[in-house]
């Protein structure tokens, strides 16, 4: 893809003030679009409030500061994936990164069972992820990390997860579930709730190696959970565009949380993933006010930049937060 949509001036009004909570950019063990430090400005002058760094692979807690210190009109918010690199699912790891300020806590991703089963199942067409290399290269030098579970071998939430859930409740961080499968999904986001925690989100339930059906995101956003739609998962062909926005009806608009997945190089600027988002669902015949939700009230409760939640009727007032 080298042609990439440019966003309205009325979607750019519509995501002022949100955070996009998945992005990955440089300094980054794989080429990316752009550093954090150059696109902090970049949100700030599109009137975005700040983004989240996601690493499959390192915590992001101390690059966050720098970036606030160096950009303080956009907030870089810090968090940490529970991959092998991390010791796994590590409560020390955590709580060290829950203590540095980190917001965000995504269970495994590239190294959970299920993704490596799902890797080789790609949609044809679709554009492989830029992790897939890494993870090969690793493999054939001897250093594929054992596959970190969630459950134990009766489907079960291991000991080891839920002390996992009981530092994430510790410092009041945000869960995402990573690249669980469906069924694992279900059980550990009923434990991170039991254990106290407020705020769950399903990482980017479209995606290949995710699938969560309609009538199961649905059920999720019942018990409190957010969907998260990532830009990325259509706009690689990964998804349908019409089961992307099918999901988004099914489950809620007040239920979703938009987020980018940028950062990659052949794809758009990060900057305007969510404004190209809203113009999409803006074609699908969605409100300002349920754009509002997931752009923005949404994402700020995931970021931490809220202390509740808001619902759908208190969005539309969010005109212009920071």
């Amino acid at each position: 893809m080298t042609e990439h949509p440019t966003p309205s001036p009325r979607a750019r009004e519509l995501v002022e003030g949100a955070y996009d909570t998945h992005i990955h950019v440089a300094p980054d063990v794989m080429r990316r679009r752009i550093d954090d430090l150059s696109l902090a400005p970049r949100f700030a002058a599109a009137g975005l409030a700040g983004f989240v760094l996601k690493s499959h692979y390192a915590p992001t807690a101390e690059r966050a500061a720098v970036v606030n210190a160096a950009v303080p009109e956009c907030r870089a918010v810090g968090a940490i994936t529970l991959n092998g690199s991390v010791g796994g699912l590590n409560p020390i790891a955590v709580d060290i990164a829950g203590r540095g300020g980190a917001q965000v806590v995504w269970l495994p991703t590239v190294d959970s069972s299920n993704q490596r089963a799902c890797t080789a199942a790609m949609p044809e067409g679709a554009t492989p992820p830029m992790w897939a290399q890494l993870q090969d290269e690793l493999r054939a030098d001897g250093m594929a990390a054992d596959p970190v579970e969630a459950l134990d071998e009766h489907g079960e939430v291991r000991a080891v997860t839920r002390q996992v859930l009981r530092v994430v409740a510790k410092h009041d961080m945000t869960l995402a579930t990573g690249h669980l499968s469906t069924a694992e999904i279900d059980v550990v986001a009923r434990a991170a709730l039991d254990e106290g925690v407020r705020r769950v989100v399903v990482t980017h339930p479209e995606f290949t190696s995710q699938q969560v059906a309609a009538e199961r995101q649905r059920r999720l956003a019942e018990q409190g959970v957010l969907l998260e739609r990532c830009f990325t998962t259509p706009y690689t062909g990964k998804v349908e565009w019409r089961t992307w926005v099918d999901n988004i009806r099914a489950a809620g608009p007040e239920n979703s949380v938009l987020s980018s997945d940028l950062g990659q190089p052949f794809n758009p600027p990060v900057e305007d993933g969510l404004a190209i988002l809203a113009d999409r669902l803006l074609a699908e015949g969605f409100t300002e006010s349920e754009i509002r939700t997931m752009a923005v009230a949404n994402s700020r409760w995931l970021a931490g930049a809220e202390t509740e939640r808001a619902g759908a009727a208190t969005a539309a007032a969010q005109e212009g937060i920071r």
